[in-house]
């Protein structure tokens, strides 16, 4: 089925309304807390209010949404070093949100990427570079070794052990599987690269996977960029083709290993484990000539364009893996479902991005700074 057979599909009849936000610190909606319903911003500012807990209100939740940023190309020579964690308060989350070579830069490369993709299906034609083609082999070997390293039997459902079986082999065979991908000059670069990379597909110790580990994903993506190995008109590959293999990759692990959710907020969250398809979902579908954000009820075009555009996909997942009406497990993305239009989402979603991944120390005290991402 194509976009044009959309219009004879009928969506249902919810009228296009604002959608109650619940409470930043993540403690349900505002009606449990005793406070009135918050709105998703159109062209004003992503605003979660105080709670009875007494959160508060941070300049950077009351800020624009977000604008791209050019990505500075390094040039050699170059001293590389391991990058290592540098957040573990709120004064570093402020200082992160600040700085030009760490905080905005990251950001700014996410909504560039969101921009490369927008109004595109993940098959339409693009340009498929070698860094491109290589990362998506990668990935596609990296799971086949799930095949190879079946799960283990065991009572608890979450945290199968064999997961760290298979970091342990993305550990030995990573560092030279990055290696292949940088010309001879940049082969020191594997130093500060692979840690990215190894940290995006969750952690051994804990079995769990969530928001924090996919950061570390579009930081390597970021740092390639800064490699000067991928630029501007890569952009929509790199959404298209290898965010999507990554994507596929981490729910395979998900679903083989049973991760335990990292961070996850459950019931009022988005996704256990994921946002950034939600990102690059909504800005795919922005000005599409049919679908609405109430699209996503009619399981009709789930079915039939959930392989083409990443929220769809998203949206069908998580409707797969929980059982109940989409209102009752997934509220938040009920909620949003409401909104006139998908510029709407896109914008309010890299406002949410900033506030609930980047700014919660819980998550960003895990992400890595070296010299290609400063702290």
């Amino acid at each position: 089925m194509t976009d044009s057979d959309f219009s004879e599909i009928q969506t249902d009849d919810a009228s296009d309304q604002e959608f109650s936000w619940p409470d930043s610190s993540g403690m349900g909606p505002p009606a449990a807390a005793g406070l009135s319903p918050q709105t998703w911003p159109s062209s004003g500012s992503y605003r979660p209010r105080s709670t009875s807990a007494g959160s508060a209100l941070t300049s950077a939740a009351i800020a624009p949404v977000p604008q791209a940023r050019q990505v500075p190309v390094i040039q050699l020579p170059h001293t590389f070093e391991e990058p290592r964690k540098r957040i573990s308060s709120v004064m570093d989350i402020d200082k992160f949100q600040q700085s030009e070579t760490s905080g905005k830069l990251f950001l700014g490369f996410v909504v560039a990427l969101s921009e490369a993709i927008k109004g595109h299906k993940i098959s339409d034609a693009c340009r498929e570079g070698r860094i491109v083609k290589l990362l998506v082999g990668i990935l596609e070997k990296m799971s086949k070794w799930i095949d190879d390293i079946p799960p283990r039997q065991q009572a608890a459902r979450y945290g199968n052990p064999a997961f760290r079986d298979w970091h342990a082999q993305l550990n030995h065979q990573g560092p030279a599987l990055i290696q292949e991908i940088l010309p001879e000059e940049l082969h020191p670069a594997v130093v500060e690269v692979f840690p990215y990379f190894a940290d995006s597909c969750g952690n051994s110790s804990r079995i769990d996977y969530g928001t924090g580990h996919e950061a570390n994903f579009a930081a390597f993506l970021l740092c390639l960029a800064r490699l000067g190995l991928v630029d501007e008109g890569d952009y929509q590959a790199l959404v298209a083709r290898v965010f999507v293999t990554y994507l596929d990759l981490m729910r395979k692990l998900q679903m083989t290993y049973w991760l335990e959710p990292a961070g996850s907020h459950g019931v009022w969250g988005l996704d256990d484990y994921h946002f950034l398809p939600f990102i690059f979902g909504a800005a795919q579908l922005t000005d599409h000539k049919y679908m609405k954000p109430k699209s996503v009820h009619n399981q009709d075009i789930l079915d039939n364009f959930s392989k083409e555009y990443l929220y769809l996909g998203c949206v069908d997942f998580v409707k797969k893996v929980k059982k109940g009406p989409l209102a009752e497990h997934s509220p938040m993305i009920d909620d949003i479902s409401g909104v006139a239009s998908w510029n709407k989402v896109h914008g309010g979603m890299l406002k949410m991005y900033k506030v609930e991944v980047l700014e919660k120390v819980p998550i960003m005290q895990h992400f890595l700074f070296g010299s290609l991402i400063r702290w």
